[in-house]
């Protein structure tokens, strides 16, 4: 049984006004599950290839296609814990989705806090604006999609998507589901 849950900040860089989400995961979160929770959180597909960089450290997913003679310079994220690379309030993380388009989030521990036995983690507790759409060619693309090209980008994601919009229980109900996958799963 945890002992603690961190609250974390999680911020798509470059953006403004921000986009971000706060979360409540488990302490002993693998970083590999909290991909899991940051990319629905965020709006992400989770298609793409990413990392984790805290303070110069890079950790990511196992890659067996490796070769032996390579320096390895990546710890497999399957192996590191959350509260092993944020161990105090204010420690920051950063969390690079899509290579192409180069999103990175900011990550901040906000709080340690009690596990409450009635909360089902992870959890969102806040956040605000939309995900920008996948494959928009990263912070400049989308913000020229945005200022100068609308029509072509509510095209392409939909006539319904709306750069504010964000619904706390859109996503919880998606981690919710990703939770249970990964129940029957084990």
């Amino acid at each position: 049984m945890p002992h603690e849950i961190f609250q974390i900040k999680v911020t798509l860089l470059g953006t403004n006004p921000p986009i971000w989400r706060r979360l409540l995961v488990r302490s002993e979160i693998t970083l590999a599950s909290l991909t899991g929770v940051i990319e629905p959180a965020m709006g992400w597909d989770g298609l793409h290839l990413h990392e984790f960089r805290f303070g110069k450290q890079l950790y990511g997913p196992h890659n067996p296609q490796r070769s032996p003679f390579e320096i390895e310079s990546q710890i497999d994220e399957r192996e590191a814990r959350l509260n092993q690379v944020l161990q105090r309030v204010g420690s920051e993380g950063v969390f690079i989705y899509d290579f192409g388009d180069n999103w990175e989030h900011g990550i901040v521990l906000e709080k340690r806090l009690p596990v409450d036995p009635e909360v089902n983690y992870p959890l969102c507790t806040g956040g605000e604006r939309a995900c920008p759409p996948e494959d928009c060619g990263g912070i400049y693309g989308f913000y020229d999609h945005l200022e100068n090209r609308p029509e072509e980008l509510l095209e392409w994601v939909g006539e319904e998507w709306d750069p504010e919009d964000f619904s706390i229980e859109t996503v919880n109900a998606v981690l919710q589901r990703s939770r249970r996958r990964k129940r029957v799963k084990s």
